[in-house]
């Protein structure tokens, strides 16, 4: 893809030897990220659970861009792990560590360790709007109706 943007990635000292975020398949959205967890030091996340898992890197997004970090499906269905703020937004202008805030909604004590692959990284474009105060809003059929209005 031409138009893909460049995102540049500083390893943080305990991410050496950690592969970069990566595709795992040729048509991915999500590149994935790895625990960058100490070496023989695993992570156990007993049920109910969370905790910002650090990835050992930093990144710096072009303007207009965002970083969704996302739970991978594999471990939501095998294990119940998830993400808490799925997506997580990571802002053009943030530039500390990305961590991923991992959640364990199995049953059972789920253990990971360095290197393992805890998130995907989504990168999409993004538009800031403009807000303007007005005293009304245009009618619809909707209305004000949501949550669950239009049906199951």
């Amino acid at each position: 893809m031409n138009d893909a943007p460049l995102i540049r990635i500083k390893r943080l000292p305990h991410g050496d030897g950690l592969s970069l975020p990566s595709y795992e398949t040729e048509l991915a959205a999500g590149a994935d990220v790895r625990a960058a967890l100490p070496i023989g030091e695993p992570l156990t996340l007993k049920p109910g659970e969370r905790f910002m898992v650090p990835t050992g890197i930093a990144i710096a997004l072009p303007p207009g861009w965002e970083a969704q970090m996302r739970p991978r499906s594999g471990l939501a269905a095998k294990y119940g792990i998830s993400c808490v703020n799925s997506p997580g937004t990571i802002d053009a202008d943030y530039r500390g560590e990305l961590r991923v805030i991992l959640i364990n909604h199995g049953a059972e004590d789920f253990v990971i360790n360095r290197g393992d692959r805890i998130g995907q990284m989504v990168i999409c474009p993004v538009w800031q709007a403009l807000f303007t105060a007005v005293e009304e809003l245009d009618e619809t059929v909707r209305g004000a109706g949501g949550f669950g209005s239009t049906g199951v």
